[in-house]
């Protein structure tokens, strides 16, 4: 009875496709002459197959009679998974000789060998795992598979089995030879068919005809996949009219929309989008013969390991006449970095390239999968991939090394975290650097130096601002920190080690000492109007300035305690950021110092537009920043003002604010605050000295030409001073039609150095070098 169970039951017997036990145990409840038929019937495939079958590219198969035509020479058949399927057999008869079966069930095997001895003795049977197979590479010319591929991609199971088996098939098949697969084309199938065999082949799919009586909604499909000498990619085509097809249930629908998806995909590779190759893809020559360097050649890949996906970005360098120290390296971007315009654009991954000495860099952006994953593992991980990417002479085989950007960060002590509506999260912490400043420590003799750092995650761990952090009580004992001055300005600085600083309850922000060198550049681009600024001081007057961006205030408050002439406006957009400013650095507000809530655009917007108002309103409170409309109360609004006296002339504009999206290239400041109209507003609030500072941040010279083409459509004088390593650079726009000559650049770094009132006076020593980089664009 055994024999006659109904499919259904069978199938419940059978569970899990991919267990050989099972299979065993199928096909003994079977028997050997009651083969059953997962998909269509003989008399439905025969013509399709046959055809197919017949017109291998390099073969003179038979003819599509049931006999082979006198001298030609049959293909080479494999049928993966054969089951106790007729298919092979209906094959066999109809001309096509040479045919190997291979299953893992032994007895399946058996069965089919007894059947078809002595009626088929051609016919070769052996016990195999598809997923694996002992056949030599290009023995193949057809792969005729039936179910098989689709009985590996249990949705459970993931397309690991499916994967290793389609590596199999490419493996062992000929140039020209066909992969045909009949199957019902879920989607998870389709969608791993297609993209394994994507570069490298031609394909189409087709739907067997069925019986009138037959369901509907289980069709049979036929992917025909011809591998190719080419590298041109191929769109996918379908013989078989799809709209009425795509009526006829969700499994026809799938099928529809799986090649339309498919099909875009390649559309997108052939007009040069930028799509993530595999390694198969490249191996088959996507790209071309990787084992040449080719100058400037770029592309994106996937790499597969065992600790899951990897992105990468294959660079051969622009200029191969360069002595490289290496002819392959990797150098890996960690999470927290790879949205950095360095990592993320194509402009900024050839500096790192230039960098790294390498002729080939394969750069590899890790992402959130990686997060538990050691440095070790995945360097593990990569080695066996990577080697099969390097170029094929030069180095002989030496070991590839691996390279990762760092921060330098030895200890770190997160104090306190927040998330602001406007900002994100946002961080405070203390950190301790590896390096060490040699000015920092000759002024405060310490074996470590403490920094205080506030950090915006909507940028990855972006240092918005930083502080060096001292004793109560002195100047000169400083606490736990050693860094490179170079490296702290850039806000750029990243996380480093998770590791605890001590706490101290003693410790204070200093604010007479600029840890961020763009600071110190900004304060020299005071020489360019100090001759103004001296005589403002002797006359007993104040010069008034306006900081848009507070960011920890440590800027505001060094102007405030070095330069007392001053008077200073700050305004900043987040409430959640001033908090943190007055909380943990120290700000704090006098009638010399003020800081609004406010939207600097408006801000400056409405100044400019209130030349003949003696007030102007701006809008303070609740992070609104919609003063004048509708929705905001006049009781939100104050007065600008300075010392009383009210007016719309400003002497010093600096804006100091970061990008809260940086994909253009433009780091710091935001775009709106390089726009024309906003230059002209604040040309138009400045006084005739009127001095505009801005800190510009961006790694695109095309970003950068296109700023300072802004800046001088508005104002006639505009210099510069270039900073750590050419990210920061800091631009200086003059009011005035007339502009100070370089050769009195000297005596106005001199005039400047007496009008700050330092700690410590040779800290001015930085702030007078940093004058003589100044220059005239």
């Amino acid at each position: 009875m055994g024999k006659k169970n109904q499919p259904e039951d069978l199938l419940e017997t059978l569970g899990d496709f991919t267990s050989k036990e099972n299979w065993d145990k199928f096909f003994t409840i079977r028997g050997s002459d009651d083969s059953f038929e997962w998909y269509a019937e003989w008399a439905e495939l025969r013509p399709p197959l046959l055809s197919h079958l017949s017109n291998l590219n390099q073969l003179p198969g038979p003819s599509s009679s049931s006999a082979a035509s006198a001298g030609s020479v049959s293909p080479q058949i494999l049928v993966p998974g054969c089951g106790n399927s007729r298919l092979s057999e209906h094959v066999y008869d109809a001309g096509f000789k040479s045919i190997t079966n291979i299953d893992f069930s032994k007895v399946v095997i058996s069965d089919m060998l007894r059947r078809n001895v002595r009626e088929r003795p051609g016919m070769r049977w052996r016990v195999m795992d598809m997923t694996s197979m002992q056949f030599m590479d290009e023995t193949f010319d057809v792969v005729l598979d039936k179910g098989g591929l689709d009985a590996l991609m249990e949705p459970e199971l993931g397309p690991k089995l499916g994967n290793q088996y389609l590596s199999e098939v490419k493996r062992i098949l000929t140039s020209g030879g066909k992969f045909i697969c009949l199957t019902l084309g879920e989607s998870h199938v389709l969608g791993l068919l297609f993209s394994k065999l994507r570069f490298g082949w031609k394909m189409n799919v087709e739907a067997i005809p069925q019986k009138p009586s037959s369901n509907p909604n289980l069709r049979t499909f036929m992917v025909v996949a011809e591998k190719t000498m080419s590298t041109t990619l191929h769109e996918i085509t379908s013989l078989f009219n799809e709209s009425p097809l795509a009526c006829k249930g969700n499994q026809a629908c799938g099928l529809h929309e799986a090649l339309e998806n498919e099909n875009r995909i390649r559309r997108g590779y052939s007009d040069g989008s930028d799509i993530l190759y595999s390694l198969e893809d490249l191996q088959l020559g996507a790209k071309g013969d990787l084992t040449e360097l080719c100058q400037g050649r770029r592309f994106e890949l996937t790499l597969g390991g065992r600790e899951g996906n990897y992105r990468a970005i294959l660079l051969d360098a622009q200029l191969q006449s360069d002595p490289f120290v290496y002819y392959c390296g990797v150098f890996i971007v960690p999470k927290t970095r790879a949205h950095e315009w360095l990592f993320s654009s194509e402009e900024g991954q050839w500096m790192v390239v230039e960098s790294s000495k390498a002729a080939r860099l394969i750069m590899v952006l890790l992402d959130a999968s990686h997060s538990n994953t050691s440095m070790d593992d995945i360097q593990k991980d990569l080695s066996p991939l990577v080697k099969q990417l390097a170029p094929g002479k030069g180095d002989n085989g030496a070991q590839i090394p691996f390279m990762m950007a760092s921060d330098g960060i030895k200890l770190r002590n997160i104090i306190h975290k927040v998330s602001s509506p406007l900002s994100g999260p946002v961080i405070v912490e203390d950190v301790v650097y590896e390096t060490v400043d040699i000015e920092v420590t000759r002024l405060f003799p310490s074996s470590d130096l403490t920094f205080r750092r506030l950090i915006f995650e909507r940028t990855e761990s972006l240092v918005q601002s930083e502080a060096l952090l001292i004793r109560e009580g002195s100047s000169h004992e400083v606490n736990q920190i050693e860094r490179k001055k170079s490296s702290s300005s850039s806000k750029a600085k990243r996380k480093g080690a998770e590791k605890r600083i001590e706490p101290s309850n003693q410790l204070r922000v200093y604010h007479s000492y600029l840890a961020s060198s763009y600071h110190t550049g900004i304060i020299s681009g005071f020489s360019l109007i100090s001759s103004y600024m001296e005589n403002v001081v002797v006359a007993g007057k104040t010069v008034k300035a306006v900081v848009i961006g507070l960011g920890a205030g440590l800027l505001p408050m060094f102007l405030h305690e070095c330069m007392p002439f001053l008077h200073v406006e700050v305004v900043e957009l987040d409430p959640v950021i001033v908090g943190l400013a007055k909380n943990f650095f120290g700000f704090t507000e006098d009638k010399c110092l003020k800081v609004h809530v406010a939207d600097g655009i408006q801000y400056v917007g409405k100044i400019a537009n209130s030349a003949e108002a003696d007030e102007v309103s701006v809008f303070h409170g609740n992070g609104d920043t919609s003063c004048g409309s509708k929705s905001s109360p006049k009781e939100n609004c104050i007065p600008y003002h300075i010392e009383g006296s009210r007016t719309t002339k400003v002497d010093i504009v600096i804006i100091d604010v970061d990008s809260s999206d940086s994909s253009s290239g433009l780091t710091c400041p935001a775009t709106d605050f390089v726009e024309v109209s906003f230059l002209q507003n604040v040309k138009d609030i400045l006084s005739e000295q009127g001095l505009f500072v801005i800190n510009l941040v961006s790694r695109s010279s095309a970003m950068k030409d296109m700023v300072v083409s802004r800046m001088k459509a508005v104002f006639s004088h505009l210099l510069c001073l270039q900073l750590e390593e050419d990210v920061n650079e800091v631009l200086f726009a003059l009011r005035s039609e007339s502009c100070i000559k370089e050769d009195c650049f000297p005596e106005a770094a001199h005039k400047l150095e007496k009008l700050l009132k330092l700690k410590h006076p040779e800290m001015s020593q930085s702030i007078v070098d940093a004058t003589k980089k100044v220059r005239c664009l």
